[in-house]
């Protein structure tokens, strides 16, 4: 039994949760939901990340504290977690008193390494709110191509970047105010330190299993023995901030992406101490449990570089592993408020759309690398109605009713070695080995293929024909016994994916809940089939149409 400890990247507390974000945190659903099945000691927790001058702000416009703005955020961010059947053992926030006090334990150690280093910097300051001004809260014109309203950092015309004293005629966006430059004391991760470089040349391209593309990426940024190529990473923000205050540094905060890592941590250590586990047989260098952190392709840096390290130096056990994912796009291009294609993850519930309908199409897009994927909406309303209605459900509906009315709802035991049966049997070690490697696309294109036969082997053998001779009463329950044999099989090889689904078709086949070796075992007599009830509804066209406008 392998013991699992995985995350997904926190949602910042500053926004609600869209469809874009739903890629990860299905993605890792269907992992941790297969891993569970396969009987290994999982534990999947996630959190909220509330830190920065974006939530401050925010706070401010709407006549909140800020722990009044992430306790709302919070509750609509696991609503929908909820909604999308999203399995967290443990959902927080990193506005925790066990990341406080994390945060601070790390910023010690990694002092105490000789890994910290105060240094002078030169920063724009808003001189009417009197802050600092992270490079979104500045715009102005382009340096390179002069484009107007560019933020401080990069410019979205020309895809030039830039420090923020580049830009011409640059201006605050919260006062207006035209920015002034000035000097702060800051503290510094040092990453140029020649035993951060080796070590993570060593994690990233050699201990660490990384994607390809992760780590030719990493190459880039790490450089080779010799070269030095890592910057050192600022850790600090000035007052105002809505964060952790720095150890001995007072006015001086944590950076949010120092914390926020670390609240992977503080979310687990809070759920080990309600439910009596050791948190430091988890986190130690030389523990044997595994560590999965699942994220977008954006924010691999920091995940790859600065956290590993962090970890390293401080005492603590590295990942395991780092998956990275592509982003979304809706009908080919990136998502719109315009075009009513920045989808809320609400918006699809109010529509009246299953959400396992988004779990199984995005699963049937995503697999382990980093590309891109889209989400065509004619594309997913004929892809769902046709697999999920027209090949899978459609199975079931075909010859449930025929075993309860004519037979009690009892199965021919004998049914249960037919060829065809054996041969889906035969398919589990496959679609196994895509669930555990990511490779979703390929499990339901396999899970697909195997439901046109099931079909094909229903035409074939029309038990709805049976069913008007009474001479063939046996040879009834034969056929819908496979039929129903087979539905089983592949509720159980889709449960990773449509979670709900299968828990409705365990009530109705009268069998406890699926583990993936119960490929192994079959229906039989001792069970009685339910009556059938519809198991999910097609898309209308409708709902879409509904969603799109809910959004714009």
């Amino acid at each position: 039994m392998r013991r699992l400890l995985v995350t997904s990247a926190l949602p910042y507390a500053n926004g609600q949760i869209h469809i874009g974000h739903l890629v990860e945190y299905i993605q890792t659903d269907i992992w941790a939901r297969f891993q569970r099945m396969r009987g290994h000691e999982l534990h999947y927790v996630g959190a909220d990340d509330t830190h920065g001058t974006p939530i401050m702000l925010r706070a401010e416009q709407e006549g909140l504290s800020p722990k009044e703005l992430i306790a709302r955020v919070w509750k609509e961010h696991k609503r929908d977690f909820d909604d999308f059947l999203i399995s967290f053992d443990h959902y927080y926030t990193t506005d925790s008193p066990e990341n406080e006090q994390l945060a601070r334990t790390i910023y010690l150690k990694l002092r105490e390494a000789g890994l910290i280093e105060k240094r002078a910097i030169e920063q724009a300051f808003d001189p009417v709110k009197e802050m600092f001004l992270p490079d979104r809260f500045i715009k102005g014109e382009c340096p390179k191509c002069g484009a107007k309203d560019q933020y401080g950092d990069s410019c979205e015309k020309c895809g030039a970047t830039y420090s923020p004293t580049d830009l011409k005629n640059p201006y605050s966006v919260v006062s207006g105010a035209t920015p002034i430059r000035k000097v702060s004391d800051h503290y510094f991760f040092k990453l140029s330190d020649p035993r951060c470089e080796t070590f993570l040349r060593d994690w990233t391209q050699v201990k660490t299993p990384l994607q390809s593309e992760a780590r030719n990426k990493m190459k880039e940024w790490v450089g080779t023995e010799g070269e030095s190529k890592l910057g050192d990473w600022d850790i600090s923000r000035d007052a105002p901030y809505f964060g952790f205050e720095i150890p001995d540094a007072p006015g001086k905060y944590f950076y949010v992406w120092l914390d926020a890592p670390i609240g992977y941590y503080a979310s687990f250590l809070n759920y080990c101490q309600q439910q009596g586990l050791n948190f430091e047989e988890w986190v130690r260098p030389d523990s044997k449990t595994e560590q999965y952190h699942f994220i977008g392709k954006d924010i691999l840096y920091f995940h790859t570089l600065f956290w590993p390290a962090t970890l390293h130096f401080a005492g603590y056990r590295t990942p395991t592993n780092v998956f990275a994912h592509g982003f979304l796009t809706v009908d080919g291009e990136k998502m719109s408020k315009s075009r009513g294609t920045l989808i809320s993850a609400h918006s699809v519930i109010e529509s009246g759309l299953n959400p396992e309908c988004l779990r199984y199409y995005f699963a049937t897009k995503l697999n382990a690398s980093m590309e891109d994927l889209d989400l065509n909406l004619h594309d997913f309303v004929a892809r769902v109605n046709s697999d999920l209605i027209g090949k899978y459900i459609n199975i079931a509906s075909r010859s449930a009713g025929f075993l309860v009315k004519r037979f009690g709802g009892k199965v021919s035991d004998t049914a249960m070695h037919h060829p065809l049966l054996e041969k889906i049997s035969h398919s589990n070690d496959a679609i196994a080995q895509f669930y555990e490697t990511r490779e979703y696309a390929k499990a339901i294109r396999l899970i697909m293929e195997l439901a046109d036969q099931v079909n094909a082997y229903v035409d074939e053998n029309k038990p709805w024909d049976l069913a008007k001779d009474p001479a063939r009463e046996s040879d009834l329950q034969h056929v819908c016994s496979v039929i129903l044999e087979a539905f089983r099989c592949l509720s159980l090889f889709l449960k990773p994916v449509i979670p709900s689904i299968a828990s409705n078709v365990e009530q109705f086949l009268s069998i406890t809940p699926m583990q993936w070796q119960d490929i192994s075992k079959t229906l039989s007599s001792a069970n009685t089939i339910q009556p059938y009830h519809h198991l999910m509804s097609r898309i209308e066209p409708s709902q879409i149409d509904q969603m799109l406008a809910a959004n714009l």
